[in-house]
């Protein structure tokens, strides 16, 4: 431990933790860092809402509170700070009555809690472990970037344009580089319009629920003025208007390992990566293919020794020293099958899967939770067959309502499983929060999740 000399005597240095929390699109990041804010904050005030992390702590003091709004504790690079995660506005939305789901984050923010530790019994005298859990929310979108420092421009063109010949909406785009002579000239004209026909259709790919949607930052792009290279689009013949293709997706992929070594994202400990499967398995099996071949590219991309380059392998292999895969929405089915629904993000992720308060003590875990639980479990008369359900409050109606989506895979299902379409998901309310939300969230497996990202530290 560290220590500062002050007036008072020694104290013991507040040592910051930074925390990255990403996923696919609609996975529940603003849920997470509201529902781990708030449970935080009440489980230092001594509300039971972190069970495990109670127990973990084994009879310790805890006490947690928001950090100071200090621009030097959350710089996000050399002139400006990041902006603070609303909190607050968040829990609102979800104290409300009738409650309601917090506005999606759109831009990078942090969330920056003080956490004070007591000391063991026999050590109760001694200043309490002092931590900084940085949360940063870091855009989807952008996550999907990773996976290109390892890529060449003409391997990932090749990719992309046989993954959108099997997409519909892709025709115009598609029409547009076969009406290109075989070795177009490389005007900026062509540039421009293959530019915006590629944004255009990733934006309504996504709009579609899809994933795998790269550049990211096509998508959502960093703060400030756009440079005139981010202006590409996959193309796979040789020629010219190849080249400066190619040479603009260089500089594109040189920014992003830029950005990876500056203070707000170089500097990140543990990693959390979220996906809504439930989603995509009701989506069917085009939606859930382009899950899972994201969620695969991630973590590919996030494992030590894969195909990026030395500096970038060095940084994520050693700089983050946890990786949990999280699937989300684990309450939308009942109990019995949330340990498939951990078990299929294991195997999508090739990550030992975790239960309960156990974790496999390395560096990368699977996990089903439910951020903001929304239904309690029941067993429903299905037919005549009593089936384990969920029952809870659909968006707008006046009453409770059940829900039995049917079973969930524990690995990559198979041509059968499509015969017998995955039902429904509803929209379903928050759950009420006790004491408006100083009481903490309702949730699924939180606590397990925050236990695998401290437990060294703890």
């Amino acid at each position: 431990m560290t220590w500062l000399s002050t007036a008072r005597g020694l104290l013991p240095v507040r040592r910051t933790v930074r925390i990255g929390v990403t996923g696919l699109a609609r996975s529940g990041k603003t849920a997470l860092l509201t529902s781990l804010a708030a449970n935080l904050l009440a489980a230092g005030a001594g509300a039971p809402t972190l069970p495990r992390l109670t127990t973990r702590l084994g009879g310790r003091s805890l006490q947690v509170s928001v950090s100071p709004a200090d621009p030097a504790l959350a710089r996000g690079d050399d002139a400006a700070p990041l902006p603070r995660f609303n909190v607050p506005g968040h829990l609102a939305a979800l104290a409300a009555d009738p409650p309601s789901w917090p506005d999606r984050t759109s831009s990078v923010s942090l969330l920056a809690l003080d956490i004070d530790i007591g000391q063991p019994r026999l050590f109760a005298a001694m200043p309490p472990q002092r931590l900084r859990l940085e949360v940063l929310d870091y855009p989807g979108e952008w996550l999907l970037d990773l996976p290109l420092l390892g890529r060449d421009f003409r391997s990932w063109s090749g990719e992309v344009l046989d993954r959108l010949e099997s997409q519909p909406q892709a025709h115009a785009f598609l029409a547009f580089l076969r009406s290109l002579p075989d070795t177009p000239p490389p005007e900026e004209q062509i540039v421009r319009q293959g530019h915006r026909l590629y944004r255009d259709l990733l934006n309504r790919l996504r709009a579609d629920g899809l994933s795998m949607l790269q550049p990211g930052r096509f998508l959502m792009p960093s703060p400030g003025p756009e440079p005139s290279w981010m202006a590409f689009f996959p193309w796979s013949s040789p020629g010219a208007l190849g080249d400066l293709l190619q040479f603009r997706y260089d500089a594109y992929r040189e920014a992003m390992r830029r950005e990876l070594v500056t203070p707000s994202f170089g500097r990140v400990d543990r990693l959390v990566v979220l996906a809504d499967l439930l989603s995509a398995l009701h989506a069917g099996p085009a939606a859930f293919a382009d899950a899972a071949a994201a969620l695969d590219a991630v973590a590919r991309a996030l494992q030590r020794g894969g195909s990026l380059p030395d500096w970038l392998t060095h940084l994520l292999g050693f700089g983050i020293g946890r990786v949990a895969f999280a699937a989300t929405k684990s309450d939308h089915v009942a109990e019995r099958q949330r340990g498939n629904l951990a078990a299929l993000a294991a195997s999508l992720t090739r990550a030992p899967l975790t239960r309960g308060a156990d974790h496999p003590g390395g560096r990368v875990g699977a996990f089903a939770i439910a951020s903001v639980r929304c239904t309690e479990d029941l067993v429903w008369a299905l037919d005549g067959h009593p089936v384990s359900a969920v029952r809870g409050r659909v968006a707008g109606a006046a009453r409770a309502g059940r829900s039995y989506p049917g079973v969930v895979p524990d690995r990559p299902p198979g041509p059968g499983f499509w015969e017998h379409p995955f039902l429904a998901l509803p929209d379903f309310e928050p759950m009420r929060l006790p004491l408006a939300g100083r009481g903490g969230v309702p949730h699924l497996n939180l606590d397990a999740l925050l236990n695998f990202l401290l437990d060294d530290l703890l």
